[in-house]
């Protein structure tokens, strides 16, 4: 406790009087009205549901998270949503590392607060199974620097990083539909959180025993503050939640006017937030479409697009328009080669009718597959004698072919003969058959 107040930053007792005195005059040290609010500055990170808030000079990162668990008993058909905060030394001297102090635990329950008890969060929608799984959805606070007012940096980082989150998308299924199976990213598109509304948190301010109050007071105005109040209200001026700690008293009239300031600035706080969320969606969904695998051009067909006179199209439609017309071109184009070609084919069919096409036709093998000179040196190498008479073949247009051959038959029978004639032997004349080699021998 004594490095914790050894570290603790203070003012002189001039810087203090110097801020009560121009407070006094509607004037604050860094050129600010009274209910004038910091710069408001929303980032997201790479993954589903981080963010990172900067106002003024206070630096707040949120990130959230979820698992499936159990439900409670008293509610087995809702989630559950926890808010976790951290202190880093870096962002202040005066926070310590370790367990959460009073400041860190006080500012988690202001934000959970207004989250839970204004049911912004639809938790039935995180039940999977009832009574069995549900989905626990938890909010991380990281402070990064302190510039005072950590309560509105840090519940406008939780609802930015709430809009942004994904879950995954998961089926009920297996025995008896009491298997639960969570789907990867790449399987099913991830689900949203429904919001119902977003309230946001003001803090203010009081001096003077309350007859001062400021709106957003930065790091050394709380140190010379007597009080402070955070109202939590959304876009339709409903109050979700109030918080005022300290021992000083204020009264009525300035807790109303402090409502009335909250929720006339609340419609321009979610109006920001929003906003930055559907510039994040947007630059999300064109990184998805990036990250497919490039599809081949499908080709466009119909009728043609005819414009009527007057009426100007968009360069979408003209170019649909002109996409239909080459393909209409292309089809008639290739309907006509088809046709030509086929009537190419005929002609040359009626052109050739000895060609075989597969139909009955007066085809001879006997013309067309013959050679007559291998005949003849086959005929001439065989001994056989061949009978006189010619082969008789179907008469066609090959005729003198078939006569050519006819004579040649002739013409070898009658050298036979003539050998015979005048004696000469042959092989089979010099063989005797074996009754004769019988008969001799007996």
């Amino acid at each position: 406790m004594e490095g914790r107040l050894a570290n603790m930053w203070r003012l002189t007792v001039n810087e203090t009087k110097f801020v009560e005195t121009a407070l006094q005059s509607e004037l604050r040290a860094d050129g600010r009205g009274l209910y004038d609010y910091r710069k408001l500055t929303i980032k997201f990170g790479k993954e589903y549901g981080s963010s990172e808030v900067q106002l003024g000079h206070t630096h707040v990162m949120g990130f959230v998270t979820a698992q499936l668990v159990q439900p409670y008993k008293d509610r087995p058909n809702e989630g559950s949503l926890s808010i976790f905060t951290e202190f880093s030394p870096m962002a202040d001297p005066s926070f310590e590392p370790g367990r959460p102090g009073e400041s860190a635990v006080e500012l988690g329950r202001i934000i959970d607060r207004g989250l839970r008890e204004s049911r912004a969060v639809d938790t039935e929608s995180l039940c999977v199974l009832a009574g069995k799984k549900v989905w626990s959805v938890r909010i991380d606070l990281h402070i990064l620097d302190n510039g005072g007012n950590l309560v509105d940096a840090a519940n406008i980082a939780a609802l930015a990083a709430l809009m942004t989150f994904r879950r995954p998308d998961c089926t009920v299924g297996g025995e008896n539909n009491q298997e639960v199976i969570i789907h990867s990213l790449e399987e099913r598109e991830p689900l949203p959180l429904i919001i119902h509304h977003l309230p946001i948190a003001f803090t203010f301010g009081f001096f003077n025993k309350g007859n001062i109050v400021v709106m957003d007071p930065t790091y050394i105005e709380e140190e010379v503050m007597c009080g402070r109040m955070t109202v939590t209200v959304n876009a339709n001026g409903d109050i979700c939640a109030i918080q005022k700690p300290g021992e000083e008293g204020v009264n009525q009239s300035v807790i109303l006017h402090c409502l009335r300031l909250a929720s006339s600035r609340a419609a321009a706080t979610t109006k920001i937030i929003r906003e930055e969320v559907e510039a994040y969606n947007r630059e999300k969904s064109l990184q998805k479409v990036k990250r497919r695998p490039a599809l081949a051009k499908p080709e466009v067909s119909g009728p043609i697009v005819v414009v009527k006179e007057g009426h100007k199209m968009s360069a979408d439609e003209e170019e649909s328009a002109e996409m239909s017309r080459e393909h209409v071109e292309r089809l008639n184009l290739s309907s006509v080669e088809l046709k030509s070609s086929k009537e190419q084919e005929a002609a040359a069919a009626a052109a050739s009718p000895g060609n075989f096409k597969g139909g009955p036709s007066n085809w001879d093998p006997y013309t067309e597959a013959m050679d007559v000179d291998s005949l003849k040196a086959s005929l001439a190498s065989k001994g056989d004698s061949v009978t006189k008479s010619p082969i008789k073949k179907k008469t066609n247009d090959s005729g003198n072919v078939q006569k050519e051959i006819a004579e040649d038959l002739e013409m070898k029978d009658t050298g036979e003969a003539t050998k015979l004639k005048t004696g000469e032997m042959t092989l089979k004349d010099a063989v005797k058959p074996k009754k004769k080699r019988k008969n001799k021998s007996n």
